[in-house]
C-alpha cells in the first residue's frame, strides 16, 4: 500500500543487516536498516543501511537517523511492530500500528489510541472453535440429537461438488 503510493519503505529490524537488507530487496522495500557492521554517519548503501547495536533505543535512533537523511516529516510516517521492545520508535511517528502485538505492546497501543491489527484471530477461532464444535457435537450427539449430524452431511455435499483451481 505505501510503495503503491510511491512512499519510501523501510525495514527496521533487530535482524542483522545482511539479512534485512535481502528480505528488503526481495520484497522490493526502499531499504534496510539491521543489526551488524558500523557504516559511516554520511554513506548509505544502496540497499540500506545498519545500526550497530539491535537495542530498541538504537532503532528509535536509526529511525531518527534516517528520517534527517531521506528528509522524512516523522509525524506523516506511519511504522508496523509487533513488540512491546519498539514502543520508543513507534513513539516517534504519527501513526503506529501494532501488529499481532504481545501483551505489553496491546496495552500500550489501547492506552495510546494506536491503531491494533490482529491477524492471529481466525487462526485462534480455528484452532480453538473447532475442537469445541467438535466436542459439542460428540456430545449432542450422545443425547439424540442429530443436528450436527445433519450439518456434516451438508457441508460433505458441498466439499464433494467443489472442484480446485489450479
Amino acid at each position: 500500500m505505501h510503495l503503491d503510493a510511491g512512499q519510501q519503505v523501510w525495514l527496521v529490524t533487530a535482524t542483522p543487516y545482511e539479512l534485512a537488507a535481502t528480505i528488503a530487496r526481495r520484497l522490493g522495500l526502499t531499504g534496510a536498516a539491521g543489526h551488524g557492521r558500523r557504516i559511516g554517519r554520511r554513506r548509505i548503501l544502496p540497499a540500506g543501511w545498519s545500526v550497530t547495536s539491535c537495542t530498541a533505543q538504537a532503532r528509535r535512533n536509526a529511525v531518527r537517523s534516517l528520517a534527517i537523511r531521506e528528509g522524512l516529516n516523522l509525524r506523516r510516517c506511519t511504522a508496523y511492530s509487533d513488540s512491546f521492545n519498539d514502543v520508543p520508535m513507534l513513539s516517534l511517528v504519527g501513526t503506529a500500528v501494532a501488529i499481532n502485538p504481545d501483551a505489553d505492546l496491546r496495552d500500550v497501543a489501547r492506552e495510546r489510541g494506536w491503531e491494533i491489527r490482529d491477524f492471529r484471530t481466525a487462526r485462534k477461532a480455528a484452532r480453538i472453535g473447532v475442537p469445541s464444535a467438535l466436542a459439542l457435537g460428540a456430545v449432542r450427539r450422545s443425547t439424540g440429537s442429530d443436528c450436527f449430524a445433519s450439518a456434516r452431511r451438508q457441508l460433505r455435499r458441498r466439499v464433494a461438488g467443489a472442484t480446485i483451481q489450479r
